[in-house]
């Protein structure tokens, strides 16, 4: 059973707002020489967004049985390692975007090369961020868990997860042949799933869970991850700017192959679903109280239960 709309919209602000106020304690304090560098950071961090990435890495963490704080600087480094990756995106030599939710993307406002700083920085403080996790004995005392954890994160954000998903896409952009569906289904598993992957992961393994468990959540996380880029493909043509505040269309105009390129609406649709039921399966194995982390799954992928 998944809560109805109005208490999930409670809920889900509720939550945001509280990992908000998580991250704004981790933020650094903008003085020194570097203090331009810090500035930027701050301005990429803050310039909002849903936090889905720590959110789900709590939720994880709770519904197993975690219940200290350690949890809370890994949710901030997510956060940080997700908006390098937009702050990076947005780079003239990148996508060339002048706009994110609404306000000047960093570099428009620091400069190109502020804006490359600004990345690297925030990719470097969420290492030094999760590590200061291990300051935290009087709550915590797996200490192993937190490196283990670290490591997931390392990979699944680097060049056998995120940036390597990145490589190919950017790649098949110059390629004038069309994508097989391995190639795709490539670039949306380690640009879009590995880092949601890293997150769930990561909450799963600081709250002490079996490698069965964690592979289980690796499995989840996968399919919530593929649902939620065919989701974006299938709103690229069908959607409205408006509702979406984003533009669509993009796709078609840029010449970009996605899955509903290969497939058409109808079986994207039916992807979107099976993938989500697979990922709502695994979610009730777990047991505990997940009505909030199903609605959000729900949410992710466009679907109404």
């Amino acid at each position: 059973m998944i809560m109805d709309e109005e208490d999930f919209k409670r809920h889900l602000k509720d939550k945001t707002n509280e990992i908000n106020e998580i991250i704004k304690t981790y933020l650094p304090a903008e003085e020194g020489a570097q203090k331009t560098v810090i500035e930027a950071l701050n301005y990429s961090v803050l310039a909002g967004g849903k936090r889905l990435r720590p959110m789900l890495m709590k939720e994880v963490y709770t519904l197993l049985g975690g219940r200290s704080r350690i949890v809370e600087p890994f949710m901030a480094a997510i956060e940080f390692i997700h908006t390098y990756s937009l702050v990076h995106d947005d780079l003239p030599a990148m996508d060339n975007d002048e706009y994110r939710r609404g306000q000047f993307t960093t570099w428009r406002v620091y400069g190109d090369g502020m804006g490359v700083l600004a990345g690297d920085a925030l990719l470097n403080y969420a290492f030094e961020t999760m590590l200061s996790a291990s300051s935290m004995k009087t709550e915590y005392e797996d200490i192993y868990s937190l490196y283990e954890a670290m490591q997931i994160i390392s990979k699944k954000s680097g060049i056998y997860g995120m940036v390597g998903g990145q490589c190919a896409d950017l790649e098949a952009e110059d390629e004038k042949s069309l994508l097989s569906e391995e190639a795709l289904l490539f670039i949306h598993e380690h640009k879009t799933a590995a880092l949601i992957q890293a997150a769930m992961m990561a909450g799963a393994i600081l709250a002490g869970a079996d490698l069965e468990t964690i592979a289980g959540i690796e499995r989840c996380a996968y399919n919530i991850g593929i649902a939620f880029q065919i989701r974006d493909d299938i709103l690229d043509v069908i959607g409205d700017d408006k509702e979406l505040g984003k533009s669509t269309g993009s796709d078609a105009e840029n010449g970009k192959q996605t899955y509903v390129t290969l497939h058409g609406i109808e079986k994207s649709e039916e992807e979107v679903h099976r993938l989500s039921d697979e990922a709502m399966k695994i979610l009730d194995s777990l047991g505990g109280n997940n009505d909030f982390i199903k609605a959000l799954v729900a949410m992710l992928v466009g679907r109404r239960y």
